[in-house]
């Protein structure tokens, strides 16, 4: 099978596609030929090992000191696909479920995945393409954690910081169904699109500081970590909550000082990935009240463009990568004109 392979960090460049043995199911896993995965701000920041010194030593400790360990050797941290094989210990799951998951060892960029039941997964949304409900297993279970960290309720106003990313899409999807008055904040071509997915008031953090137009709000969300803590404090009402999406080592000790000082409270919001949870993002995308944001495609083979073009920072909502064809899939990978996305929906082909 064809895989990304990642064997040293680096710039874009150290993505390469290998010829690899697909591998085998054991009892408790099933294969998956993978359809789309996704690149995101993530997977650029961890090929390239570009983290806070804070964060240094525990990462290399995790995914290797000199180079990355041989179980994340190939990325993508989120896939949808079709089951190909089943293990004799699996229930739930049969050959030929549609499938989406996000992928805590990592693995989407490749053909073939062997991935546990025990993992969070579910079948794939009926009312979309294999690329769409890629972007959803990692952006739409944070941006979910993040909504009940802050316990948004109907008629509370929530800003989120970093509102057209990965996360950030969701996030303010979430958050309307929940009631809340959302301001949405990213930079002036992403503007329109945050409107469309239903943000009541959009800022251009290009042209305007959120935290010093007198505006307060019962919540914030900083999906990016870039929001000035102190200032945001200060934009909270009483009682409001501030979500750390992206945190530094330091907002761990500030977080808890203010929590305990105040009736602020600031939450390090880390998330874990359930099943349950998923499956709850499917059914608000078979309602109607999700969707996906897609820029850009590319395949799998282009993969080191699109880690360029994400490092760009210019990526609107998501970049999906097409890794199985039609022709390999007898028709699985669904027509550009039927997709629910949004956005620039450009598509990156090779040539």
């Amino acid at each position: 099978m064809k895989a990304i392979i990642w064997t040293r960090y680096g710039p874009p460049d150290v993505l390469e596609l290998k010829e690899v043995e697909t591998p085998t199911p054991a009892d408790d896993e099933v294969l998956i030929r993978t359809v789309a995965a996704t690149v995101f701000a993530g997977d650029c920041e961890m090929r390239a090992f570009d983290f806070p010194v804070s964060f240094w030593l525990p990462f290399r400790l995790m995914f290797g000191l000199t180079k990355p360990r041989k179980k994340v050797q190939v990325p993508g941290q989120e896939l949808a696909g079709v089951i190909e094989a089943v293990g004799k210990e699996v229930t739930g799951f049969k050959k030929g479920d549609e499938v989406f998951a996000p992928l805590e060892k990592f693995g989407g960029c490749a053909e073939y995945l062997c991935l546990s039941s025990k993992n969070a997964m579910a079948t794939k949304p009926a009312n979309m393409s294999f690329e769409e409900a890629a972007t959803v297993p990692v952006g739409g279970l944070n941006a979910l954690h993040f909504v009940r960290k802050a316990n948004i309720g109907s008629g509370d106003k929530v800003l989120i910081n970093g509102a057209a990313g990965s996360i950030g899409t969701f996030a303010v999807q979430i958050a309307k169904t929940l009631g809340a008055q959302v301001t949405a904040v990213d930079n002036t071509k992403k503007l329109d699109m945050l409107r469309s997915i239903g943000a009541d008031t959009v800022i251009d953090y290009t042209q305007e500081d959120f935290t010093q137009n007198g505006e307060t709000y019962d919540v914030i969300i900083d999906v990016v970590g870039k929001s000035p803590y102190s200032r945001s404090v200060d934009s909270l009402n009483e009682n409001g909550r501030y979500i750390l999406g992206n945190p530094r080592f330091s907002g761990f000790f500030r977080g808890l000082w203010t929590s305990m000082t105040s009736s602020k409270k600031v939450i390090a919001a880390l998330t874990g990935y359930r099943t349950a949870d998923l499956v709850f993002l499917k059914e608000l995308i078979e309602a109607g009240k999700l969707r996906t944001v897609i820029d850009r495609r590319y395949s799998l083979e282009q993969i080191a463009d699109a880690h360029r073009y994400v490092e760009t920072g210019q990526k609107t909502g998501h970049v999906v990568i097409t890794v199985a064809g039609r022709s390999a899939l007898n028709g699985y990978v669904d027509d550009d004109e039927n997709s629910l996305g949004t956005g620039l929906n450009r598509d990156i082909r090779p040539g």
